[in-house]
């Protein structure tokens, strides 16, 4: 489908005036469910029933094809054996159906037939442009329109929460516990297996959608990974995206040469996307929900400080520590508070955060505390703490909190009122007025944390400091061309660094010597010290076979090493191609970095920074961003590794050259984005020096 086309034509889906039940019958389970969910959720629209093989479906007159109806109709709901898809799908084209909800299966899922059988469709769908959610799917539902057009068993009530589920079954169990939870809905999408319709479109049409307030994802991969990305990123600016990624481990082996993909996961990749996003993620189904109920009720809070206040010591502590855990901060009491904490509190106690009013406390004792606490500036989100003691008001502390709530909206409140029936009818008032509760204080800390993480990402530009440098891209162009010419992946050690050099990153100056006369000539003509080093398209990590020598200062130095390299490149690789020895000036000794680029199948470059040298992958002290990369990206990258500080210089050592590497940095990130072509890429190590910083040695390979 063009570009243009993937977001506002989705309307047919959540609110056709007209749907078609193709496949109807009294007797089918998935299409008779679904008619009987749009008539038990009083669809407002019209309802024709497809079958040649009934004159009536449930008291509703039944039409042989969708040909056969004789007014338009906006949305067409398959469910039919898989084999006769194809001719549905063409005569819903034909009779101008705006969207399809392809609830069949027997398509991608089960093997090659069935995929071919899924191109089919969706090449007949662009043909007519008809939008499909499916096949494989469970449906949608609008609570709002109200529309239920799905088999699920069980229907959401209406709320502000849009849920899209790649896996139907778990969206069936979801829904029901939504109800047990009393959580509401603003629409349920079924995913299935996206073979027009993703996530992308999907949550494109909901960061429009007024009955939406946040978006919450169950998804097991994405399709269109850099566009996920940028869409994902300009929804988030307007609703909060929270999501759980299933089969975090990384699927699959695949063959990684450099430092940099063998430390990158595909579970990796999702982290970084989802941040670079903005999205929040999760790692529990009732964890998706349970922040669900902050971002869905709460405002964005203005900054990490909250207050706590408990009627008991040990669950205050448990908050308290839970701050520290996911970032939030104590907010400071000022004087004027404590003051009056001091003047009308027991003397026993806790006036400075968190504030502990002891066991006693009655209701009026929980409104004078939160009050105070919430007129002071400092304090910007609340969690109110209950525990339930022989003179504690339930009831009517809610009531307090509630009446608290509308006095402050724009900071958030949370609840934790621990324990079971002896605080359910407060809970039960706290989460009817919007105020979410949690049964222990860390997983409340944790939703005030959460939240006050998207106000930070939504309170920054992302492409605020973005730097295009002026590069040779010719030369690189014409480099990638000669290279796939011979037939090659690998680029030699002299082509990498006339590619890096293009894009203005400093590289030494190398040749190559085919025996040992020329290395030796090479040598006197550069000057001593030399690096010599193997040049094979077959072997990466050069060292590992004592591959390089360094520093060599005589002529006769560098012929016994040329010898010696080549024996051992024979002896360890006997049947690849060695193309002779590199031979460079040695360059001074600095500060050891690593900058490095794996090419993510799903969403492109992943750029990796850290201490380099030989110890890097026994290290690992690296950082990884997708690229494209800001300044603000880069300098976090540094900032992040345990090289910054070597890089600042401890123990009176001279700091090195960080501007160096943030441009080095900048400038590979708009390199691998401008070329697609680049599979894997090392600078290990980046030499680092007082001023400036030299690759010492760099690796490219390109995708076959």
């Amino acid at each position: 489908m063009e570009e243009a086309k993937q977001v506002r034509d989705l309307k047919p889906l959540f609110h056709p005036k007209s749907i078609a039940i193709i496949g109807a019958s009294e007797r089918g389970f998935y299409p008779t469910k679904v008619l009987q969910n749009l008539l038990r959720y009083k669809y407002g629209g019209k309802i024709f029933p497809i079958n040649p093989y009934f004159k009536n479906v449930i008291g509703l007159k039944c039409y042989p094809r969708v040909l056969d109806v004789p007014v338009d109709i906006d949305l067409g709901v398959v469910a039919v054996p898989a084999r006769i898809v194809p001719s549905i799908v063409e005569e819903s084209g034909k009779k101008g159906l705006k969207a399809l909800i392809l609830i069949s299966s027997g398509f991608r899922e089960i093997g090659l037939e069935g995929a071919k059988l899924e191109r089919q469709i969706i090449e007949t769908c662009k043909k007519y442009n008809v939008r499909l959610l499916g096949p494989n799917c469970l449906g949608v539902v609008d609570t709002h329109s109200p529309l239920n057009a799905s088999f699920a068993p069980s229907t959401p009530v209406k709320g502000n929460i849009a849920f899209v589920s790649q896996s139907g079954a778990l969206g069936t169990a979801m829904l029901d516990w939504t109800l047990d939870q009393r959580i509401g809905l603003s629409k349920f999408i079924s995913l299935g297996n996206k073979a027009d319709l993703d996530e992308t479109d999907v949550i494109q049409a909901l960061a429009d959608d007024a009955n939406s307030k946040v978006i919450l994802l169950y998804i097991e991969g994405v399709t269109r990974g850099d566009k996920f990305v940028d869409a994902a990123l300009k929804v988030t600016k307007k609703k909060p995206v929270i999501a759980i990624k299933s089969g975090i481990t990384s699927a699959g082996s695949r063959a990684v040469s450099s430092h940099t993909g063998s430390m990158a996961g595909s579970d990796l990749a999702f982290n970084l996307a989802f941040n670079k996003a903005g999205i929040i993620r999760v790692n529990t189904a009732e964890e998706l929900f349970d922040i669900a109920k902050s971002f869905s009720t709460q405002p964005v809070p203005k900054g990490p400080n909250v207050a706590i206040i408990t009627n008991a010591g040990g669950p205050g502590v448990l908050a308290t520590d839970a701050c520290e855990k996911f970032g939030l901060k104590l907010a400071p009491m000022s004087v004027k508070t404590v003051k009056r904490l001091r003047q009308n509190l027991p003397p026993s106690s806790g006036f400075f955060n968190p504030i502990d009013i002891i066991g006693d406390a009655d209701a009026n004792r929980y409104k004078f505390a939160i009050e105070n606490v919430l007129e002071s500036e400092d304090v910007q989100n609340a969690l109110i703490i209950l525990t339930p003691q022989a003179v504690t008001e339930v009831e009517a502390t809610a009531k307090i909190l509630i009446h608290l709530k509308a006095k402050f909206p724009d900071k958030p409140l949370v609840a934790s009122f621990m324990g079971g029936n002896t605080v359910s009818e407060g809970i039960k008032m706290l989460e009817a007025a919007n105020i979410p509760n949690y049964k222990f204080p860390e997983r409340a800390i944790q939703s005030l944390a959460l939240l006050t993480t998207y106000a930070i990402h939504q309170n920054t530009n992302p492409s605020g400091d973005m730097q295009v440098f002026k590069v040779d891209r010719e030369t690189v162009k014409s480099l990638f061309e000669k290279v796939r010419k011979q037939k090659r992946l690998v680029l030699s050690a002299f082509e990498a660094n006339e590619i890096a050099n293009a894009y203005g990153i400093a590289a030494p100056s190398i040749k190559l010597a085919t025996t040992a006369d020329q290395a030796v000539a090479i040598a006197e003509s550069v000057g001593y010290p030399v690096v010599m080093k193997v040049e094979s398209p077959n072997i990466l990590h050069k060292t590992d076979i004592g591959g390089v020598k360094l520093n060599l200062n005589s002529p006769s130095d560098v012929k016994s090493s040329f010898y010696e390299i080549i024996g051992r490149a024979h002896t360890f690789y006997p049947n690849t191609s060695i193309l002779g020895v590199n031979v460079q000036r040695m360059v001074p000794s600095g500060r050891e970095v690593i900058i490095g680029m794996t090419r993510d199948i799903t969403f492109g470059p992943l750029l990796m920074f850290g201490l380099g040298g030989i110890y890097v992958n026994f290290l690992k002290d690296v950082s990884f961003r997708l690229a494209e990369l800001t300044n603000s990206d880069a300098m976090n990258m540094i900032k992040e590794t345990k090289a910054y500080t070597l890089l600042r210089g401890i123990r009176g050592e001279p700091s090195s050259d960080i501007n160096s590497v943030l441009d080095t940095l900048l400038r590979v990130s708009q390199l691998v984005t401008d070329f697609s072509e680049i599979n894997e890429m090392d600078i290990n190590p980046l030499m680092v020096y007082e001023k400036g910083c030299m690759a010492i040695d760099v690796k490219i390979t390109i995708k076959p």
